[in-house]
């Protein structure tokens, strides 16, 4: 819940700001920051990877309660971010910085403002990279409160950025970069302090192991495998768009990926919460509870995503007209695809989270960043064959069936997962809960097809939710998972009622 109310937040403002922000620079200098930014944001490739490993590393020894360990573990991950971000300064400082200056499509007289602000984006990206080991630890910790916290301070002073944009009389583009590093500066330090004052691991001192540094930097190695399979894969889409439809379906591309980072947001609330308890409980030799856990996650992050996906795909060209105004007419059948990759995802997600519990990544990377790339060829090929754009998202549909079932089968290796237990429990509920819902949604397409948008977007929202929880709820859930969210909703009422 805390999660939720900091992503409820942060997107809330995000929102706001952003639409000031472009009006206050304008739609040149908006774009230029955001040419840097994907510039810089190219670094965090490398810094991903990382970060998974300090998260599993960091959880993975406080579920073995060893507090010695943890105190060298973290400062192991530290002094890696510290020569990691020493690297990205270096290359940034020296190729980015050519790069920029010579590659970009820039007016000359912009030329000062955008090394101006690609300097104050290497600085903020810098501070986020030796942040990363910290901010693992809170959630190792699982003080998901802190963030929530921290987030409410970070929303006020990103509107005050918005305030002093206007107040002062300078280039406003100079002055957002100044701002945003400032912004980003306070928040890690807040982080900093925090962890130093509560958690006695946080205590800085060298620590030099070589095969533990090994043991980490390999694990990161690995991962960063995927990591590079997802950026080939998100920016090869937009390539083949490019090539045979067009710029229009690159826009459409973009706004769907907006949309999709909202809807991805919700998800990863779920996972970042529960992923400290799977790996805790690997750790300690409770596997059995480690994999109900995945069990469990699996499915409620699929009904969760279920539930919020449903009124968007049911409204989506009414949501993009109060959103946009003019977009281009293939957004709603882009955006409409990915959720649906994204509902057979998020049944995986818990599954790389019990892997990486395990620390046996090697050939589990190897082959799903095999099968992520293999969506470049495979639209390729559709695209060629077929002409038709939705082959792009099709293939992704398709991969992401495949990646499902190789996480389930190397889970049950590994670990000696139940799979026959995930699919009678898991995917045969799902399966049921999307097969009763395809009849009213029918009908309420019939039934509402001539209705004021307003009022559908209304009708539909609220009968969506009513249908889906009822359909969840007694189809989705086992007897005892019912009787437990009965006991929480009898709680509740008797709290506040």
């Amino acid at each position: 819940m805390f999660l939720y109310f900091r992503m409820l937040l942060t997107m809330g403002v995000g929102l706001y700001t952003s639409r000031v922000v472009l009006k206050t620079l304008g739609i040149e200098d908006f774009g230029l920051y955001n040419i840097v930014g994907g510039v810089v944001a190219f670094f965090a490739v490398l810094n991903n990877a990382m970060s998974v490993a300090t998260q599993r590393f960091l959880t993975f020894d406080i579920g073995k309660n060893d507090s010695e360990q943890l105190n060298k573990t973290f400062n192991a991950s530290l002094m890696i971010h510290y020569f990691l971000a020493f690297l990205v300064l270096v290359i940034a400082e020296s190729l980015g910085l050519w790069f920029i200056n010579h590659k970009l499509n820039i007016p000359e007289e912009r030329m000062s403002a955008l090394n101006w602000v690609y300097q104050f984006s290497v600085f903020t990206f810098l501070f986020t990279i030796i942040q990363v080991p910290y901010n693992a630890l809170i959630v190792a910790r699982e003080k998901m409160n802190v963030y929530a916290y921290v987030s409410f301070l970070e929303v006020i002073l990103k509107l005050l950025i918005v305030y002093l944009l206007v107040l002062f009389d300078y280039d406003k583009l100079k002055l957002y970069a100044v701002l945003i590093f400032c912004v980003s500066l306070i928040t890690r330090l807040i982080y900093r302090i925090y962890c130093k004052r509560k958690f006695k691991e946080a205590k800085v001192k060298w620590f030099y192991d070589k095969k533990y540094y090994q043991q980490i930097l390999s694990f990161s190695g690995w991962s960063l495998f995927t990591n590079i399979a997802y950026l080939l894969k998100t920016q090869g889409i937009n390539l083949l768009l490019n090539m045979f439809f067009g710029v229009v379906y690159n826009a459409a591309y973009g706004i769907t990926n907006q949309v999709y980072a909202m809807v991805d947001m919700f998800l990863s609330n779920i996972q970042v919460a529960v992923n400290p308890q799977i790996i805790k409980n690997y750790a300690n030799g409770q596997l059995e509870k480690s994999m109900k856990l995945v069990e469990i996650s699996s499915k409620l992050s699929f009904f969760v995503l279920l539930i919020i996906i449903l009124p968007l795909l049911f409204n989506i060209d009414y949501i993009l007209s109060v959103w946009l105004g003019d977009y281009p007419e293939m957004t709603s059948l882009f955006i409409t695809l990915l959720l649906i990759n994204l509902l057979i995802d998020s049944l995986s997600k818990p599954f790389i989270t019990l892997v990486q519990a395990s620390g046996k990544i090697k050939l589990y990377q190897m082959i799903i960043s095999l099968l992520i790339f293999l969506n470049l060829p495979i639209a390729y090929l559709l695209i060629k064959y077929t002409g038709a754009v939705n082959q792009v998202f099709m293939a992704g549909i398709f991969i992401s069936f495949f990646t499902l079932g190789f996480r389930i089968y190397y889970s049950h290796r590994i670990s000696q997962f139940d799979y026959r237990n995930y699919l009678k429990n898991v995917l045969f509920r799902v399966v049921l809960v999307i097969l009763t819902l395809t009849i009213p949604l029918y009908a309420l397409r019939e039934y509402t097809h001539q209705l004021n948008n307003m009022l559908l977007f209304m009708l539909s929202g609220v009968v969506l939710l009513f249908v889906s929880l009822n359909s969840i709820y007694w189809l989705g859930l086992k007897k005892e998972e019912r009787i437990y969210v009965k006991s929480i909703f009898n709680k509740l009422k008797t709290k506040f009622i």
